[in-house]
């Protein structure tokens, strides 16, 4: 990467540079780009020789209720501060925004 296309990118970013870090920039940059290269390389060689685990699949069981309505409600509700019929009562947290 050439220092017009760092300083390119630091606009786009809305990264302020010094010249300093342009010139720091310049050097890391090339190294970064040049070894993600090989990476990539290396990656590409090996892309064929991956092991498969076996056939993807989805699992599906049907769904059957296990309980029935209201089973535990009194249970919950009497374990709650404040009730207000079967359903738990809280205080406020949002208010007008008007």
């Amino acid at each position: 990467m050439n220092r017009e296309d760092i300083s390119h990118l630091a606009t786009l970013s809305r990264i302020a540079l010094t010249e300093e870090e342009l010139n720091k920039l310049e050097g890391e940059l090339s190294s970064i780009v040049s070894y993600v290269a090989v990476i990539s390389d290396i990656a590409a060689d090996t892309a064929g020789s991956t092991p498969e685990v076996g056939p993807l699949h989805n699992v599906f069981r049907p769904d059957v209720v296990t309980n029935t309505v209201g089973e535990h409600t009194k249970a919950l509700l009497a374990e709650m501060p404040q009730t207000e019929g079967a359903f738990l009562k809280v205080k406020k947290i949002l208010g007008d925004t008007q």
